[in-house]
């Protein structure tokens, strides 16, 4: 039995050796990578699915939240509404948010594969009105590292969990069609 073990052993310690060499090689170091562009794709159920780039973004009417961090500090995060670019995308509004519209709802995204969900009502002015921003700055300056370019701010949430970092898509799911 013992004999079997080690032949059991040997081909994963092999294996391993030979992944560690291979990732210590200068041909598998990725060259000086550049950032990618801050952008923000919203798809699905949606009149008119779009690609926002930061410069959109920017173009937007925009507006700032303030959130308590863990240690009590304050941050300032700065970026356009949500509900403005689920909009601009032609998700119902107002008057336009009756029955069938309120059974519909956005999955957000991240990087990482992290997904939230919203629904429309409670970002509409005329229900909800809940302030859930898409975030690009931070204390005045662009989001830095795992924060960004793009997330999701949920100033009024008791939990941060609903605050995507690296934001990359909004899903539109309108289940009563």
């Amino acid at each position: 039995m013992s004999k079997i073990l080690i032949y059991l052993r040997l081909p994963v310690l092999t294996i391993a050796v030979a992944c560690l060499s291979a990732a210590q090689t200068p041909q598998s170091q990725p060259a000086t990578a550049t950032p990618a562009p801050a952008t923000l794709a919203i798809k699905g159920d949606i009149p008119s699915p779009l690609t926002l780039t930061a410069q959109d973004l920017a173009a937007m009417p925009r507006e700032t939240a303030s959130v308590t961090e863990e240690d009590g500090s304050k941050v300032v995060y700065e970026g356009v509404l949500l509900r403005e670019v689920m909009a601009r995308a032609g998700a119902p509004t107002g008057s336009k948010l009756r029955g069938k519209s309120l059974a519909s709802y956005i999955v957000a995204h991240a990087h990482d594969g992290y997904q939230v969900v919203f629904t429309l009502g409670e970002l509409d002015a005329s229900f909800g009105n809940t302030q859930i921003l898409v975030a690009d700055k931070r204390d005045g300056k662009p989001l830095f590292g795992y924060q960004g370019p793009l997330r999701l701010v949920c100033p009024n949430d008791k939990a941060g969990a609903r605050s995507v970092r690296m934001l990359e898509s909004l899903e539109f799911v309108r289940l009563s069609k």
